[in-house]
């Protein structure tokens, strides 16, 4: 949509294209128009995929009694598989092709698994005890579960603004 014929009327109310300024003009949000709610939904669509992944990456360490480096290295690659197949199959379903899809979900979901990936694990970093903690160990699951809580904390705002820029689940929206 070009705006450059509406910028020269007076009395010109931007409120009524709130949302649709953006690189292809429409399905994205200007910083007013990312609700909290878009946010929020964006944030626990990338928790999801992240939870499983980190989860099965940690269990499946832990049970082969690898080390804290090997173990977290497969959660955090199991994490961005996850949180990147979640959207990939949701706009493949959309009707994008394979490069298109793999090419919006990089775009949508790196930077969020990127943070909620590093406040995640930097909190069970933290934690004492919690990197030599066995699956049977309610400090294994309290500071796995506690870094997620964190992490969805953190995350929020990031997507938020992202979303409110036209990058990040905006990308995503578009093709739906």
């Amino acid at each position: 949509m070009d705006h450059t014929a509406h910028h020269t009327q007076t009395g010109h109310d931007h409120a009524t294209h709130e949302g649709h300024h953006g690189p292809a003009g429409h399905g994205t949000h200007t910083g007013a128009g990312a609700s909290w709610g878009t946010a929020v939904r964006a944030t626990l669509h990338c928790l999801t995929g992240c939870a499983i992944g980190e989860i099965l990456g940690m269990v499946i360490g832990t049970a082969l009694m690898w080390g804290n480096v090997p173990t977290m290295i497969l959660a955090i690659t199991l994490a961005f598989l996850f949180g990147y197949s979640f959207t990939l199959f949701a706009v493949i379903r959309a009707g994008l092709g394979l490069k298109s899809a793999i090419a919006v979900a990089f775009a949508a979901d790196t930077v969020s698994i990127a943070v909620m990936e590093t406040v995640d694990n930097g909190i069970i970093a933290l934690v004492p005890g919690a990197m030599d903690a066995h699956l049977s160990d309610a400090l294994f699951w309290s500071a796995l579960l506690g870094g997620f809580v964190v992490a969805f904390l953190v995350t929020t705002p990031v997507n938020k603004w992202m979303i409110g820029r036209g990058k990040g689940h905006a990308v995503v929206h578009a093709h739906h």
